[in-house]
């Protein structure tokens, strides 16, 4: 593991695109702003382009106008940042896949995956389903048939296919090529 530098944040919170982003959220106009707070426009125009720093009376009037917390204006941007290298590899069943989990790993609200698969490489034998309600497929290279009781697709590179996870596939990548693929779970099917 990486050891992480913690950085200090110098000079002020940059609230200002939070409140626009608020106003916009709320099809307000600053002239509509201006009215409803009693502050001129260009005060709100500098503000929500960081050019000045409101009083905390200032931030609580805008925040009841614009209907949000004042907190949420102060909070960090949760992001999370892994590369495909560090990305864990995890085992779907896939024959000729090396799979590795994208999103991070707790987060239950959907599942990302990268597939790299070798020419011939397939989900298994038979039809299978996902403990998800939907599942996504894009094909970044290579091609892939996704395989269905009733039915099938032939995806290219480019091509993106969504579907209900519950209903039984599988899939087969091009015997001269093989695939890199995309795969999204909405929720997430497991926590690793």
């Amino acid at each position: 593991m990486r050891p992480v530098t913690v950085a200090t944040p110098t000079g002020p919170a940059p609230i200002g695109q939070r409140l626009r982003a608020a106003r916009l959220a709320r099809h307000l106009t600053i002239d509509q702003l201006a009215e409803a707070t009693n502050l001129s426009k260009g005060f709100i125009s500098r503000v929500e382009r960081d050019q000045t720093s409101p009083s905390v009376n200032t931030l609580v009037i805008l925040c009841d106008v614009l209907d949000i917390p004042i907190g949420d204006l102060f909070t960090r941007t949760d992001a999370t940042l892994l590369s495909l290298e560090d990305a864990p590899r995890i085992n779907l069943g896939g024959r000729g896949a090396d799979e590795r989990l994208l999103s991070p790993r707790r987060d239950g609200r959907f599942q990302v995956i990268r597939s790299r698969v070798e020419p011939g490489g397939d989900g298994g034998d038979t039809l299978y389903t996902i403990g998800a309600d939907i599942e996504l497929v894009h094909v970044l290279s290579g091609s892939v048939r996704l395989e269905f009781s009733d039915r099938s697709w032939e995806l290219k590179q480019g091509d993106t296919l969504s579907f209900n996870a519950q209903e039984p596939h599988n899939w087969h990548a091009s015997t001269t090529e093989g695939a890199d693929l995309v795969w999204v779970l909405v929720p997430a099917a497991w926590n690793p």
